[in-house]
């Protein structure tokens, strides 16, 4: 028996590409250079412990997009509500935001604004 010509970072590699990615074996067999047998035989040494790495990963993921789903719910929510200005504020704003969008909007004077007049 001869000794293996492929580090031990190779091999599941090859077997991820085939396992998560989904290449055809005979595909990735001819781009790496490497016999189906050798990939057949990783196959049942690592393809387990990748196909449960795969899931491992989608849980993960599924559990950050819960998080960023809620996170935006309820920031559409304070924002539909009105809950993003302060309480005593809070009907000022929606006064100003109908005005705003009724094209009623009128600019205050230069002073408020901290424009000087010449004077």
């Amino acid at each position: 028996m001869g000794t293996s010509n492929y580090s031990d970072y190779f091999k599941p590699n090859a077997v991820y590409q085939i396992t998560v990615r989904g290449y055809p074996v005979r595909e990735v067999s001819t781009h790496l250079g490497v016999s189906t047998y050798s990939l057949y035989k990783w196959l049942k040494l690592y393809g387990a412990s990748a196909a449960k790495q795969n899931a491992v990963d989608h849980e993960a993921e599924k559990r950050r997009l819960k998080r960023d789903l809620a996170r935006v719910t309820e920031e559409h929510d304070i924002l539909k509500n009105g809950e993003a200005c302060p309480p005593l504020v809070r009907g000022q704003c929606r006064a100003r935001t109908s005005r705003e969008s009724s094209g009623e909007v009128r600019l205050r004077s230069g002073a408020s604004r901290g424009v000087r007049r010449p004077g």
